[in-house]
């Protein structure tokens, strides 16, 4: 009688004390590859039969003992695989024996532990990434989220905002991710202001027409303040997210020119015209008023910011050249004068929407200046 055949008629009478280093011995025997070929049959057929041993002691040191090998028996590894999460849990996390396609099944039929171990493992394909962000559960995208092992497409960001972007702790992590594409960083925002602005306290403090206002006034600046976060090869994706959501609008080009973000403006005005990024930096570094003028036209911008823009411009090209030192502060205020011009040559009145989006840009320049002196004398 082989050692094998001896262990399979001694395992129905064996203590569970007795049949976990059992296992685990004999998982390593068989992972040694030095038994005979009968005998390695005969090994095979006692992991199997293992695998579904009453007591999760005994399957847990067989999935242990497995875990890491290429040699594991694949229907050995598939069953330990579909046990409970902390039987599971070593097989999930490290087995190289299981594909992508079996992972995917895992995290599509498996509970929010089976697939947060899955997000877990050392390197996670976009594929398995997928999965978990189209169906994973919120514990299982913040592992993902925080495996820096894990390859995440800019589709499975985006789902995984759509699904739990009302979660706290995923935005936490996903705005701490720097794989985070740039339109996902502004629909994360979105998504941001409105759990803010349906916040029972913020409702009950401002009221909800209020608390809707004060929200979108925030987040378009922290739309602008994300052009800073975005490298400028993904001003043109991000662009687009604007152009499709809607938000790409005169206004917003206005506050981003105050702000002096000429190469996201550029990249904006590229996708409005489609005239080529070479010729419509060229005019905004240098190019005549007229020229500049017929761009905005041809980028549909109202004409009433067309001479505002035209003087801010002037204020950061001359910033550029290292001719002056300015902010948004000074080139609102030019842009104020520029748009004051304008109106009493039209013989039109300057309380537009357009002047007081300016006074608002200009004003809250000045108390950010004000705020960063007071810090600086306070240190």
């Amino acid at each position: 009688m082989s050692v094998v055949q001896y262990f399979l008629k001694w395992i129905p009478r064996a203590k569970v004390s007795e049949r976990v280093p059992a296992a685990a011995a004999l998982a390593r025997a068989y992972l040694r590859g030095d038994l005979p070929f009968e005998e390695r049959l005969a090994a095979e057929a006692a992991l199997t039969l293992l695998a579904d041993d009453p007591s999760p002691q005994v399957r847990l040191a067989l999935a242990e003992a497995l875990s890491l090998s290429h040699k594991a028996p694949a229907q050995v590894v598939a069953a330990l695989a579909g046990d409970q999460p902390e039987v599971a849990a070593p097989i999930l996390i490290r087995s190289p024996i299981l594909s992508d396609v079996d992972l995917v099944d895992l995290v599509a039929m498996g509970c929010a532990k089976i697939q947060a171990l899955i997000a877990s493992r050392p390197s996670v394909s976009m594929a398995v990434s997928a999965a978990v962000a189209e169906v994973g559960e919120v514990d299982a995208c913040l592992a993902l989220l925080r495996n820096g092992g894990a390859q995440i497409a800019g589709l499975s960001f985006r789902r995984m905002i759509e699904r739990h972007g009302a979660h706290a702790a995923m935005r936490a992590a996903l705005t701490g991710d720097r794989r985070l594409p740039s339109d996902c960083r502004h629909l994360l925002l979105v998504r941001a202001g409105a759990a803010l602005s349906s916040a029972p306290f913020v409702l009950a403090l401002v009221g909800h027409e209020r608390a809707e206002k004060l929200t979108r006034e925030a987040c378009i600046r922290a739309s602008i303040t994300l052009v800073d976060a975005t490298a400028t090869n993904e001003h043109s994706a991000l662009v687009e997210h604007l152009r499709l959501r809607g938000e790409l609008t005169s206004g917003f080009l206005v506050r981003a020119v105050a702000h002096g973000k000429i190469d996201f403006f550029a990249a904006a005005l590229v996708a409005l015209t489609g005239a080529r990024a070479a010729r419509v930096h060229s005019i905004l570094s240098g190019g005549r008023d007229g020229a500049v003028k017929a761009l905005l036209g041809k980028a549909g911008l109202k004409q009433v910011t067309h001479l505002p823009i035209v003087a801010a411009l002037k204020i950061w090209r001359q910033v550029a050249n290292a001719e002056r030192i300015a902010g948004p502060q000074e080139a609102t205020w030019h842009m104020l004068k520029a748009l004051e011009a304008d109106a009493a040559a039209m013989g039109t009145p300057t309380g537009t929407a357009l002047a007081g989006l300016l006074r608002r840009i200009h004003l809250e320049a000045l108390r950010e200046n004000a705020r960063q002196q007071a810090q600086a004398l306070a240190a």
